[in-house]
């Protein structure tokens, strides 16, 4: 009977396969970032189709599920979410009560966002977090506390950075650690800095096929963080990933923040409306109305080292794009060579990569690592750009920063089911990254 058992046992195995999914149950805690239904675009074996949301009634959770419906009800490739809503005025009290689910997405608010982070992780909740978990630098003890919590409770805690799967900044990171052609890093100066780094987002845009919406506290600083706290984070992130790849930072002894500034983008009043659907400015923002006009203090240039290098970026926000879109370019400067990001006209605001010698017998070096490169991206191309390559990637590569909300998920949902998968360098990287955030927005601040 035992033997029979055995055998049934391994057939089944055959059958159904050995590697069957950790199936988890999702819950979405006050979706008010447009984020929250980005993850929600594909479809995951892991995932419960059933999604319990918990959330405040209002015009956020109604545009969230107008979104997850357009995705159930397209043509091509629907997705088949199936919502439990939950309205009260306490959701996350109600969700840590109820709790349906294994694992809780935040977006949105960011003020807080650390509590409601850690209530989860007492709670035992796997928990998937937009950036930033914090938005000042007296919070970063918390955000120490709950990325020590999580790896003792053998819970996956993970911030949503998507940047890193894009190929335009995948193939810099090549580059850079290729001693052949990059060399080592400048160290550079206060004047010239060894990388430069400079973001532009706009209030004004078009997500998943939608015009956004933003709610009024998107505007107040101090419920959702100056543009270095908030999206800032990516730039921060990159930087660290792509010149210590692999590599634990410890931001008490690696980094010094060395200089913050902050400014405002001027908004009227028919701005806002048009933005948010409000009809006048809220009372929280009175402190930042000046002549009928709101100081949204979003723009941030701060410049820190890091294990010795020099680094520059400016977070930036304008209106709207006149032509193009959001922007990243960055510059990292070796003792061989310089590697570049450009997405201005002249690369038809399509974000490209560049390499640039600092001798000309480095260009042979540069084609044989661009050669070695195709085997990770089959295509991968060159052409002469004035003393240097410009590094051709296709477009299929290029999926677009929508689509990497779904690479970001597997990798989540990978750490759940097994927590130790997650690299060691992750949680220290961590702190190091909002430490600059922070500490940015603070000497700006302090200067004001």
């Amino acid at each position: 009977m035992k033997r029979f058992l055995c055998a049934l046992a391994a057939a089944s195995l055959l059958l159904f396969g050995q590697d069957k999914p950790v199936i988890t149950k999702l819950m979405i805690a006050d979706p008010g970032h447009f984020h929250a239904t980005l993850l929600q675009k594909d479809m995951y074996p892991e995932l419960d189709r059933r999604v319990s949301v918990y959330a405040k009634l209002g015009p956020e959770l109604l545009d969230y599920l107008t979104r997850i419906a357009a995705f159930n009800l397209r043509k091509e490739n629907p997705t088949r979410w199936e919502m439990d809503v939950h309205t009260s005025s306490n959701p996350m009290k109600a969700m840590l009560s109820e709790k349906p689910g294994t694992a809780v997405v935040f977006t949105g608010r960011n003020r807080g966002k650390i509590d409601r982070i850690l209530d989860s992780l007492n709670a035992g909740i796997h928990v998937f977090a937009d950036k930033p978990w914090i938005i000042t630098s007296d919070e970063m003890p918390k955000l120490e506390q709950a990325l020590e919590l999580a790896e003792r409770k053998g819970l996956a805690a993970y911030d949503i950075m998507t940047e890193r799967y894009e190929a335009t900044c995948e193939v810099p990171r090549a580059l850079v650690n290729s001693p052949e052609i990059f060399g080592e890093f400048q160290k550079g100066t206060t004047e010239k800095p060894a990388i430069t780094a400079r973001s532009v987002h706009h209030l004004m845009k078009v997500v998943a096929g939608l015009p956004l919406k933003r709610p009024a506290w998107f505007f107040d600083t101090a419920e959702y963080g100056e543009g270095l706290a908030d999206v800032g984070t990516h730039v921060v992130d990159l930087v660290q990933w792509t010149a210590f790849p692999d590599q634990a930072i410890d931001y008490k002894k690696d980094i010094q923040v060395l200089d913050g500034r902050h400014w405002p983008v001027v908004i009227d009043k028919a701005m806002f409306t048009k933005v948010t659907g409000e009809p006048d400015f809220p009372a929280t923002l009175g402190q930042h109305i000046h002549d009928d006009k709101l100081d949204y203090y979003c723009n941030n240039s701060v410049h820190y080292t890091i294990k010795g290098i020099h680094v520059k970026m400016d977070i930036l926000w304008n209106w709207e794009a006149t032509e193009g879109g959001d922007v990243y370019e960055t510059v990292y400067n070796g003792t061989k060579a310089r590697v570049e990001i450009r997405q201005g006209k002249a690369e038809k605001y399509v974000p490209e990569v560049y390499v640039f010698p600092v001798h000309e017998s480095g260009i042979a070096d540069i084609v044989k690592k661009v050669a070695g490169l195709q085997a990770r991206w089959p295509g991968l191309g060159m052409e002469q750009s004035g003393n240097g390559l410009h590094i051709i990637i296709p477009d299929r590569y290029r999926v677009g920063h929508e689509q990497h909300f779904a690479q970001v998920a597997n990798h989540f949902l990978g750490f759940i089911k097994s927590p130790k998968s997650m690299p060691a360098w992750e949680r220290p990287n961590m702190l190091a990254k909002y430490y600059v955030s922070t500490k940015g927005v603070e000497l700006a601040q302090k200067k004001k």
